[in-house]
């Protein structure tokens, strides 16, 4: 393996250093209840077992093994040995760094404490300092993230769902009943197009909307009977796999339809979802210098924007939803008005503002690309299962891609939920590395092999990608 960098790394250290010092994102003092959400490490639908072998490889050239073991201790937990790819993940990212150098300096360098910007008095609290960092041409600030599509490394997934290592339902969601559905108009994608799986006697189980390559993926429940898939006047015959036990219960069926309509649409929607409970200064800090670059690179003249804030039970606010917009700076004035407070303990609001920003329409517009950005690290509280569900279907069948981004602190238990929410809706699994050197730890993911990139990056594609 070729080694490190030293001198390199050593130079990074003090560049994210120097970023760090510009911006409040230090560490909150931790109280008992927040060391207890930063370690726990929820056992709830989590066992050990060799991971990442046998059939799940053949989904994906770039898998590798995650080696885990079970603990013989009364509370469940997943055991894991040090990942033989996370060294060469890091040195992948020094190398990316790297070649992301150039003129202007590294992209996600933050701007030097005498540049841009005039001061326009004291920031409130949360807020960057507006005479020392920001304006819309400076470099994004560094957080590093991966990215996993589920749906894309099935066999893989299946995989893990079949020798035990992961285990659904979380929080009552269970994408392991799938049917991919391709839909085509004259042998070519047929983009925004609606696709409705249907039970023996007629009844809509899943419906989905086909991404710009022509995919669908409509779920069902271990005791559904899925008979039918459907767009338009097209239809096809399917039945799924069925099974009580753990081990037969994961697994797929693909269908091709073919249409007489395909719809390009010319707008897209993009919307913030945002976590700011006590934990989550890093993120904030990084989505307040970070968004209006964002903006920037992918506005096409057709993209609005709408950011959305959620805290918990007796906090200063549950929830904190916005309009659509054209205008950025109003988005970013919105996100720079916050800062992380409150929570406390491991679940958030996280089924209060999936209904308010999904469930409730929130103004999803019916001909426009759509994607929403969950930044979060905590899972929802549990009881709130069937709310959860419809937020989740009410994502798919509008076509809203729901991409999670989960950050420092999360458990096992959050990244299934979010690994549930990105299958069920045709979204990525999205989230922060250790390698930027910000913020606390990072759960690696039970994934395969990956490719560590900035978190400005990841987001810029996603958006590029929903569109048609």
């Amino acid at each position: 393996m070729k080694a490190m960098n030293i001198k390199r790394l050593t130079a990074m250290t003090a560049a994210l250093m120097m970023c760090l010092s510009l911006i409040s994102c230090g560490q909150n003092d931790a109280s008992t209840a927040d060391e207890a959400k930063v370690n726990s490490e929820s056992a709830k639908g989590v066992v050990s077992a060799d991971a990442g072998t046998g059939s799940g490889t053949e989904a994906s050239s770039k898998s590798e093994t995650v080696d885990a073991e079970l603990n013989a201790t009364d509370d469940v937990e997943y055991s894991a040995e040090a990942d033989l790819g996370a060294v060469e993940r890091t040195e992948k990212s020094m190398m990316k760094m790297d070649a992301l150098e150039g003129d202007g300096g590294f992209k996600g360098e933050a701007a030097a404490p005498e540049a841009v910007g005039d001061p326009v008095g004291d920031p409130g609290p949360g807020e960057i300092d507006p005479g020392s960092v920001i304006d819309n041409d400076a470099k994004p600030f560094v957080l590093t993230a991966g990215e996993w599509k589920d749906n894309l490394n099935w066999g893989f997934f299946t995989n893990l769902v079949k020798n035990g290592t992961i285990s659904y339902p979380v929080f009552g969601l269970d994408p392991t009943h799938r049917i991919a559905v391709t839909v085509t108009k004259e042998g070519t994608p047929a983009a925004n197009q609606p696709v409705e799986l249907v039970d023996s006697e007629g009844n809509v189980i899943w419906t989905a909307s086909t991404d710009k390559d022509g995919m669908a993926y409509v779920f069902y429940k271990k005791d559904q009977t899925p008979a039918l898939v459907r767009s338009g006047e097209a239809s096809q015959q399917v039945t799924g796999s069925t099974g009580d036990d753990q081990q037969d219960r994961a697994g797929t069926t693909d269908a091709a339809l073919e249409v007489s309509d395909s719809k390009k649409y010319t707008d897209t929607q993009v919307m913030f979802i945002i976590d700011t409970t006590g934990s989550m200064s890093d993120e904030i800090a990084y989505l307040q210098m970070d968004f209006s670059s964002i903006a920037k690179e992918v506005n096409d003249g057709h993209t609005t924007f709408s950011a959305n804030f959620y805290r918990d039970e007796g906090d200063e606010y549950v929830t904190k939803c916005n309009p659509f917009t054209s205008d950025v700076q109003s988005v970013q004035s919105a996100i720079n008005n916050e800062f992380a407070d409150g929570g406390g303990d491991m679940p958030e609001a996280v089924t209060q503002i999936l209904e308010e920003t999904v469930t409730d329409n929130a103004g999803w517009s019916d001909t426009a690309n759509k994607i929403a950005f969950l930044i979060f690290d905590a899972p929802p509280h549990e009881g709130t299962e069937k709310q959860l569900e419809a937020a989740v279907k009410t994502a798919a069948q509008k076509g809203i891609r729901l991409v999670p981004v989960v950050s420092s602190g999360a458990d096992r238990d959050t990244e299934l939920f979010g690994r549930a929410i990105a299958a069920q809706t045709g979204g990525s699994y999205v989230f922060l590395t250790d390698d930027s050197g910000v913020g606390g730890e990072h759960l690696e993911p039970i994934i395969g092999d990956y490719e560590v990139e900035l978190l400005h990056d990841v987001i810029v594609r996603n958006i590029n990608e929903v569109r048609g």
